[in-house]
This record gives C-alpha cells, structure tokens and sequence, in this order.
C-alpha cells in the first residue's frame, strides 16, 4: 500500500544525482519541483552550484521543466532565471500538472523523471503520472506552514519504512 509513497531513488542532495545513470535509465526529461528541491524556498535564485549542474544537465541533452504548487510570479521569476517551462501552482500529487509539463518536454512518462522533496505531493504525484521518482532531502531553510507542520511528520512514518529498501539510496548519508 505505500509502495505508491516510495521513490526509485533517494539522494541528500541534487547535486549528486548522476547524468550518467539517468541516461542508462533511458530518461530524456527531469521535472523539478522549485521550493527546498532545486532553490531553498527563501531564496530569489539557484545557488552556483545548481545553476552549474542544471547547465550540465542541459549538455547531456536533458530537457528540463519546473512543476511547483507555489504562485506563477515565483515560479516564472526563478525558472526565467534558467529560461526554465514551468508548470505553477500546479496542485500537486494531481497528474494533469505532471502531463502539462511532459506536453512542455515533449516526452512520455516511462522518459521522465521528477525530483521533488516532498513525499505526499512530488513523489506521490510522479508515481501517480508513472514517472521516474527521485527524493531529495529538502535543501536547509524555511517551509511551507502546511510542510512543516503535516507532511514532515507523517513523511517521518514513510522514511523509516523506506531506510530499510538500501536499494533506493544514492550518495553520502550523515
């Protein structure tokens, strides 16, 4: 039953998901979600270091589009920043978000991967749109009320099943 909740892979950071291994994986487009995945939420740009990988990414032929339940302005002032499509206030776990921006990418489900922080709304949206679901912890900073006071706790259920599928685990853990 939580199968659904679970992504095909976990990592601590973005930074450390593999080009390579996603182009093994036969993906040809990443959905990102914005807030705590690819730019902490009190912040008005990428760090260096994600503009970098996301330039990366870019050469290895990845199409790239942003799918975030946050309001268009945010959203199209940061993606604009990378020259990014974006899927805003999206109402994620819903799938028509996830197949507008596939429509964005030109690509189909079993081509695409989705990073996304949160359980109940990245990964269970993904997986609902048969994407390839990737977790990342949340990037250091503030959150979303609703994040911090709901999803975090039950996603603490979650995680404590999902540590025992090493599978899954990619990257460095403290």
């Amino acid at each position: 039953m939580l199968r659904i909740l679970y992504p095909k892979m976990y990592v601590s950071s973005i930074l450390e998901i593999q080009p390579a291994l996603l182009k093994e994986l036969g993906l040809k487009a990443i959905l990102f979600d914005l807030d705590n995945t690819i730019v902490r939420r009190d912040a008005e740009r990428f760090s260096p270091a994600v503009a970098k990988w996301l330039t990366e990414l870019r050469e290895w032929d990845f199409k790239l589009a942003i799918v975030s339940n946050n309001s268009r302005k945010r959203v199209d002032t940061i993606a604009g920043l990378m020259d990014l499509p974006s899927v805003p206030r999206a109402v994620k776990p819903w799938v028509a978000p996830f197949r507008r921006a596939m429509k964005l990418t030109g690509t189909s489900p079993r081509e695409t991967a989705l990073v996304g922080d949160q359980i109940f709304t990245d990964i269970l949206g993904g997986n609902l749109s048969g994407l390839y679901t990737i977790l990342v912890v949340p990037m250091k900073g503030k959150e979303f009320w609703g994040t911090r006071l709901i999803s975090r706790p039950l996603e603490k259920i979650v995680l404590a099943r999902l540590k025992k599928r090493p599978e899954v685990f990619h990257g460095k853990w403290d």
